[in-house]
């Protein structure tokens, strides 16, 4: 049966179709992404490593700079711009689906000559930022408007021991998650649809709404795993993200290939 057709969307263009999905979906995209990696490792790597490095830097900093307590949540912060930076993964499965060339030369070529790319980073950027500005406001709200601590130790104890602390962090950790699936469901399909065709930044976030809308119990399920990993690999000094973000970036490709239909399914 035929993909239905998209609806003209306000650039004047047709809207790309979505396709809902299954659990199995998520796991076939899961192995596909595995075999990408295994096939094409040296890119993967290389932006896992620079992923885990920048990770690993912002904490460094702010211990050098003696607030060491925000730590925490600039790493939470740091892991919602995972896919802006897992773009090139994207690039590399679509050329081994079309059998072209990889290099890490003709990735970079591909990924800054979609300009629309541009905004999505932003988009993530600007999420970030206000994460942090609102980690800052419910610090100032539960634990003092000029909160410091000495150290991190001196931190966990005070938010882990007392009344306020425990409330900033189920709050705060609450505010995170929405803030995370309101990205997700932003650019689960954005990126790979940017690099992919020739739409605008505002059509793709809205694509990729109406993919979680579409399948929103595997795909927040995804989301979920996603935290789980990000956590995990976070844990030994950042180092897991060398190897689990080419394997979630390379799957994120093949998942956007089974939410947006084809473009010549489109137009039958």
């Amino acid at each position: 049966m035929s993909a239905p057709l998209g609806k003209t969307s306000v650039s004047g263009k047709t809207d790309p179709v979505v396709q809902a999905i299954t659990a199995r979906d998520v796991a076939d995209a899961l192995a596909a992404g595995l075999r990408d990696f295994q096939a094409a490792p040296s890119i993967g790597l290389a932006c896992g490593a620079l992923y885990a490095f920048g990770g690993l830097a912002i904490v460094l900093s702010v211990t050098a700079l003696g607030v060491s307590y925000l730590a925490y949540p600039l790493a939470a912060g740091f892991a919602l711009i995972g896919p802006f930076v897992a773009i090139g993964l994207y690039e590399v499965s679509r050329r081994r689906e079309t059998g072209e060339p990889i290099s890490f030369a003709a990735v970079w070529r591909k990924v800054t000559s979609r300009s629309e790319i541009g905004w999505m980073a932003f988009v993530t950027v600007f999420v970030m930022l206000m994460w942090m500005y609102q980690v800052r406001l419910l610090m100032a709200l539960f634990l003092g408007l000029n909160v410091s601590f000495a150290s991190f130790e001196q931190f966990i104890t005070v938010v882990l021991t007392t009344n306020t602390g425990l409330l900033f962090l189920a709050i705060g950790n609450l505010d995170g998650a929405v803030l995370s699936l309101i990205l997700f469901s932003l650019t689960v399909v954005s990126f790979p649809l940017l690099l992919d065709r020739d739409v605008d930044f505002i059509t793709a976030m809205i694509t990729s709404v109406r993919a979680v809308v579409a399948s929103p119990v595997p795909l927040i399920s995804w989301a979920a795993v996603i935290v789980v990993l990000l956590i995990v690999s976070a844990l030994p000094a950042f180092l897991g993200l060398i190897l689990t973000l080419p394997v979630l970036g390379h799957t994120t490709w093949h998942l956007y290939r089974r939410i947006v239909a084809p473009v010549a399914a489109e137009e039958t």
